[in-house]
């Protein structure tokens, strides 16, 4: 019988199996189609200063710790297997396209100073200079030299490894739900009608985790499917790197991110829709994503499109996730990172491993409980 079964093997569940694992904890994840989901679609962008929302305090908190450890983490993985992290730290440029969006930019650069931190505000000229290929109307930016990036396939595959070479029992099967007895989880039921028990069940579950079954209903936490589109493009040699760094872009009001990877790739996100969970890829959100891309980017026209892909964020009524004890003994969340999943993973990680392991949920994690919520 393992120590803990993680249901779900996204970036977050991995990731914990594995962090769990170097601690000596036997591991069993539970997924049929472990990192082709949520983690499969992301682009990977670590930026928990460009992001930040007004009064998101406790958040914020959480995503500098994680971006902050996001490079031990990536060198740890790296050594034990032996294959890149996917981790790039080129810093992340927000630019403006009109009037109007430079204005917003201003206001939200002013806010991050306020919160201490690190901005640089450039004239349209300046960004220029930093990625040459920008439209000439981009009318002024932001530099932010601690946001980052990270390949979520590349890392998928690397903690895939992880988790194998620590030991970890992938099996490759749906759970149908958690098995209990009174208030205590046992563990969980697979779609074959094997029970897997175990001393404690983590459920990384992202979108589907209101949905566990096994669970008291007004104990799943309320987390909502969010649509998102990405696409992504290759970049042909002669205009390579037509990006060094990550751009986020407002044109006319709308927000587009663009990800370079090396090698050529790069990626366009994200649309945001309330459509359940519908993962079809729809004509209007990828028009959407080119206009605006090729609006900061012209040479967006002369790109490949090699893949437009849907996913489903776990989003929460404050966006922010929900760790740690569900009101169910034994059972622990680790689920609605929404935008963030890739950025927190290694902060989700480590707050779980150490719940796990001496029963209490660090400071960090103590604003992200299910009970907010009302439960």
């Amino acid at each position: 019988m393992p120590d803990v079964v993680v249901v779900g093997g996204g970036l977050i569940g991995l990731a914990t199996a594995w962090r769990l694992a170097a601690d000596g904890i036997q591991v069993t994840v539970c997924d049929p189609t472990p990192g082709a989901q949520t983690s499969n679609v992301a682009a990977g962008m670590l930026a928990p200063v460009t992001e930040v929302e007004y009064g998101e305090d406790d958040l914020l908190a959480l995503n500098l710790a994680s971006v902050n450890a996001w490079p031990t983490f990536a060198a740890e993985l790296e050594d034990l297997t032996g294959q890149p992290a996917g981790l790039h730290q080129t810093g992340t440029l927000s630019v403006a396209y009109d009037v109007d969006d430079a204005a917003a930019l201003r206001r939200l650069a002013d806010y991050q100073r306020r919160l201490g931190l690190e901005v640089e505000e450039l004239s349209g000229r300046d960004a220029r200079r930093r990625e040459p290929l920008l439209a000439t109307g981009v009318s002024g930016g932001v530099w932010v030299p601690g946001d980052h990036s990270v390949d979520n396939r590349q890392a998928v595959a690397t903690l895939l490894r992880a988790v194998e070479l620590s030991g970890v029992q992938l099996i490759r099967q749906r759970v149908t739900q958690v098995v209990t007895s009174g208030t205590t989880a046992l563990g969980v039921q697979l779609e074959n009608g094997d029970t897997v028990h175990a001393g404690h069940v983590i459920a990384a579950t992202g979108p589907w985790s209101s949905q566990l079954d096994g669970v008291p209903e007004e104990l799943r936490p309320p987390v909502r499917p969010v649509k998102g589109e990405v696409l992504r493009l290759r970049v042909p040699e002669a205009y390579r790197p037509a990006l060094q760094h990550t751009v986020r872009a407002t044109a006319r009001g709308f927000s587009v991110y663009l990800v370079p990877r090396p090698g050529g790739e790069l990626v366009v996100g994200a649309t945001t829709s309330e459509l359940g969970y519908d993962t079809r890829v729809l004509a209007g959100g990828v028009f959407a994503l080119l206009r605006d891309a090729r609006s900061v980017l012209p040479i967006t026209d002369e790109l490949e499109l090699v893949e437009a892909i849907a996913g489903l964020r776990p989003a929460t009524p404050d966006n922010a996730p929900v760790l740690g004890p569900s009101g169910l003994d034994r059972l622990l969340w680790a689920t609605g990172h929404y935008r963030n999943g890739v950025l927190l993973t290694p902060v989700t990680a480590q707050i779980l491993a150490d719940t796990v392991r001496t029963g209490t949920l660090p400071d960090l994690g103590k604003p992200f409980l299910a009970n907010r919520f009302g439960h």
